[in-house]
């Protein structure tokens, strides 16, 4: 199915325009990245209508990515490792989160322990994607921590969306953890090679 995309796809984008085999394998890439993320999406999506909680892992999704957009993280090498780690983070994790109430208390300890990982961990690069610019860096980080601020507070704020903002920083804490990369065999503060 993804082979009969990608050739698709390249032969309605190469039929008005010629492409090198550099600017082919290029377009292939990103194809092959937007095809695994729209149909892992589209399994999440309804793992999460089965189980009643769509519009949940929806504004889950949505936070975590933002949170995503500074501090990085790890991405799986195969399709169905991705699953996995995106099935625990986007299905398991929200599940636990929504069923559990969670007080002021633990929103503070939850919050904090996730800033401290943001302080320590973000940005968390990969090896196709190292991050070599020093100020950049610093720049993700404190990006990636003032989101995190901004989310504890709102946490504090408004219980009714506390455990969709818990969860988004609980699961960009685990991505960008080298606790993670080891685990997966990945090497980790890819900068430094």
């Amino acid at each position: 199915m993804k082979q009969k995309f990608l050739d698709s796809s390249i032969n309605l984008i190469t039929k008005y325009q010629t492409y090198t085999e550099k600017d082919i394998e290029k377009l292939k890439y990103g194809l092959e990245g937007l095809y695994l993320t729209l149909t892992k999406t589209i399994i999440l999506f309804i793992l999460s209508l089965i189980l009643g909680i769509f519009w949940e892992v929806l504004a889950i999704m949505i936070l975590f990515n933002i949170l995503r957009y500074f501090g990085f993280g790890f991405h799986a090498e195969k399709s169905w490792q991705c699953m996995i780690i995106s099935t625990i983070n986007f299905i398991l994790i929200p599940l636990c989160f929504i069923k559990v109430d969670i007080n002021t208390i633990a929103t503070i300890i939850i919050s904090l322990v996730c800033l401290i990982g943001f302080l320590l961990y973000a940005p968390a690069d990969t090896v196709k994607r190292p991050l070599k610019n020093k100020k950049k860096r610093l720049y993700r980080k404190l990006l990636t921590c003032l989101v995190g601020i901004i989310y504890m507070i709102l946490a504090i704020l408004f219980p009714v969306i506390r455990s969709y903002l818990l969860c988004a920083m609980v699961i960009e804490f685990i991505v960008i953890n080298p606790f993670l990369y080891k685990i997966m065999k990945q090497p980790y503060n890819n900068f430094k090679n």
